[in-house]
C-alpha cells in the first residue's frame, strides 16, 4: 500500500517512536467485522448458526471479526434478513457512548450508510424516536435501506442539511451523534480513493465543516442532553483541535470522560493549540494498538438551560379509508397491530409515538412503511416483512440455507408452494422473515423488491 508521503511525515512527527509500529500495521490485512441485530438474534444463537468463522470483538457485545478474504457476508441470506450489519470493528465503539435507551429522542446527524443508526435503533428497542439524517441523496437512500433491513420502526430518515434541521428542531433532542465527515485516514486500508484524495488542505477544510456541523448540533440539543462527536481519522486538526475550538465557542458543553479499555487511548492535549487538558477525556482507537482501522470520539453534556422546544407535533392526518389495511391485519397478523397509522397519498405508515411535524423536510422513511392501499386491497411493503417476527404472522413459508430455493426467491423467481395457504405468505430463511409472496394454486408469486434482487 502506498501511503501519501505527507501523511507519513505527519504521523512520524506526531507519534515519534510509535510511528514505525503505526505504519507497519498497514502491511497487515484490514480488519472486518459484523455487528449482530439484537432485535432479531442473540449472540448464543448466532454462534450456533453462523455460516462462517467468527471471533468475538472485545469492545462491543454484539461484534464479531470475520475473514473478508474467505467469505462475503453481504451475499448471505442472513444479511438480507437483517440479522447483522457489516461494519468496521472500531466504529462499533462509538454509538454505545450515546447510551441510547428505549423512549429517548435521538438524532444521528450524518448517518449514512447506517452502521451507527442501526446500532442506536436496536439499543432503543424500537421505542422512542430516532431521526437519521444524511445530506447526500444517494447515501441517504442506502441509509434508508439499512434501516429497513434492520427492522427499525421508530426511525425517520431525512435528507437534509444540518442547518435546516437546526431551524426545524431547536433544543429538541436528548441525544445527538455526529459521526462527522472527515479526511478518512482510517479508511486508507480499505479505500484507495481516500489515499489519493488526502492532503493537508483537505484536512483543514474538513475541520471547518466539522465545526459548522457541531454548531448545528449544539442548537438542536436540549438542556442536559448528550452529544457524541466522532471521526474515522487521526489528524489532530479534526479531533483534539475541533474539540478545543468547540468548547471555546460553547463553554456550556462539558466533556465527559470516556472509559478506555482493550487498547484504547486518551486524547492528546499536546496536539491542541492551547494545551487543553480536557481532551484527555476523549478516546482514540489506533490500528497498531487494537484490531480495528481507527477512530476518535468525544462525549459532551450540555449544562446550560434551554427554552422549551418550539417543534410542533405531527398533525393528525385525515385518515382515508383504512378498511383494506385492517382486513389484512385481521386476516394475517397474530397478536400484532400497529399504532399511529397515517396515510401519505395511498401509503400507510406507522409513525413513532409523539412524532414531530415533518412538514417542509425531505423525508425518505417515516417510521414503518406498512404498505399501499390499492383498489379494494392492501399490499404489504417489504419493510413490514422485515419488522415482523415469525410468531406474529399466520402464513409462513420457510426457506432453508441448505436448499437452493432461497436463491430462486431473491432472484425474483416464482417458487412452488405447498398448498397450505392462499393469499399473502411471509417467507422466512431458517425462520427469519425475508420478504413477501402471494400463494395461489401451489404457486407463490414473488414480491421480493426488484431493487434488492440478486442476479
Amino acid at each position: 500500500m502506498q501511503l501519501p508521503e505527507a501523511f507519513k511525515h505527519k504521523i512520524e512527527t506526531l507519534l515519534k517512536e510509535e510511528a514505525d509500529s503505526f505504519l507497519a500495521s498497514y502491511k497487515d490485512n484490514r480488519t472486518a467485522g459484523i455487528r449482530l441485530n439484537p432485535l432479531k438474534i442473540t449472540n448464543e444463537k448466532w454462534e450456533r448458526i453462523s455460516p462462517f468463522s467468527i471471533k468475538k470483538i472485545p469492545f462491543h457485545p454484539q461484534g464479531y471479526y470475520y475473514n473478508y478474504e474467505a467469505v462475503e457476508p453481504g451475499k448471505h441470506p442472513y444479511h438480507l434478513a437483517g440479522l447483522y450489519y457489516i461494519q468496521e470493528p472500531s466504529a462499533m465503539a462509538v454509538a454505545d457512548l450515546l447510551d441510547a435507551k428505549p423512549g429517548d429522542i435521538v438524532l444521528d446527524l450524518c448517518a449514512a450508510p447506517g452502521g451507527k443508526s442501526t446500532q442506536i435503533g436496536a439499543a432503543m428497542q424500537n421505542q422512542g424516536l430516532l431521526i437519521s439524517n444524511e445530506i447526500h441523496p444517494k447515501r441517504a437512500k442506502a441509509l434508508s435501506e439499512n434501516v429497513e433491513r434492520f427492522g427499525l420502526t421508530n426511525t425517520i430518515v431525512t435528507n437534509e442539511t444540518p442547518e435546516r434541521l437546526a431551524n426545524h428542531f431547536p433544543h429538541y433532542f436528548e441525544k445527538i451523534l455526529l459521526d462527522a465527515p472527515c479526511s478518512g485516514e482510517g479508511m486508507f486500508r480499505k479505500d484507495e480513493e481516500s489515499r489519493c484524495y488526502w492532503s493537508q488542505e483537505h484536512v483543514e477544510l474538513c475541520q471547518k465543516r466539522q465545526l459548522n456541523i457541531l454548531d448545528s448540533a449544539y442548537q438542536m440539543l436540549k438542556e442536559g442532553g448528550i452529544l457524541v462527536y466522532s471521526t474515522c481519522t487521526f489528524s489532530p486538526e479534526e479531533n483534539e483541535q475541533v474539540i478545543e475550538k468547540f468548547i471555546e465557542n460553547h463553554p456550556d458543553m462539558k466533556l465527559v470522560s470516556i472509559p478506555k479499555y482493550h487498547g484504547m487511548e486518551s486524547g492528546h492535549p499536546e496536539w491542541t493549540n492551547n494545551g487543553t487538558l480536557e481532551v484527555e477525556k476523549c478516546i482514540r482507537l489506533w490500528p497498531h494498538k487494537l484490531k480495528g482501522e481507527g477512530h476518535f470520539a468525544a462525549k459532551f453534556i450540555k449544562t446550560s438551560s434551554t427554552p422549551n422546544s418550539s417543534t410542533k407535533q405531527m398533525e393528525k392526518q385525515k385518515k382515508q379509508e383504512l378498511h383494506d389495511y385492517f382486513q389484512f391485519e385481521h386476516d394475517y397478523l397474530q397478536h400484532k397491530s400497529w399504532n399511529n397509522l397515517t396515510v401519505f397519498g395511498s401509503v400507510v405508515h406507522s409513525l413513532p409515538n409523539n412524532c414531530p411535524s415533518l412538514r417542509s423536510l425531505k423525508v425518505l422513511r417515516a417510521g414503518l412503511h406498512l404498505g399501499e392501499l390499492k383498489k379494494n386491497r392492501f399490499e404489504p411493503n417489504h419493510a413490514l416483512a422485515l419488522a415482523l417476527r415469525k410468531s406474529e404472522y399466520s402464513q409462513i413459508f420457510n426457506l432453508s440455507t441448505h436448499d437452493e430455493t432461497w436463491k430462486q426467491y431473491v432472484r425474483g423467481e416464482t417458487i412452488k408452494g405447498n398448498g397450505d395457504y392462499k393469499g399473502w405468505v411471509l417467507l422466512t430463511i431458517d425462520d427469519f422473515p425475508i420478504g413477501w409472496g402471494k400463494e395461489s394454486n401451489l404457486t407463490i408469486k414473488n414480491y421480493y423488491p426488484k431493487g434488492l434482487r440478486i442476479k
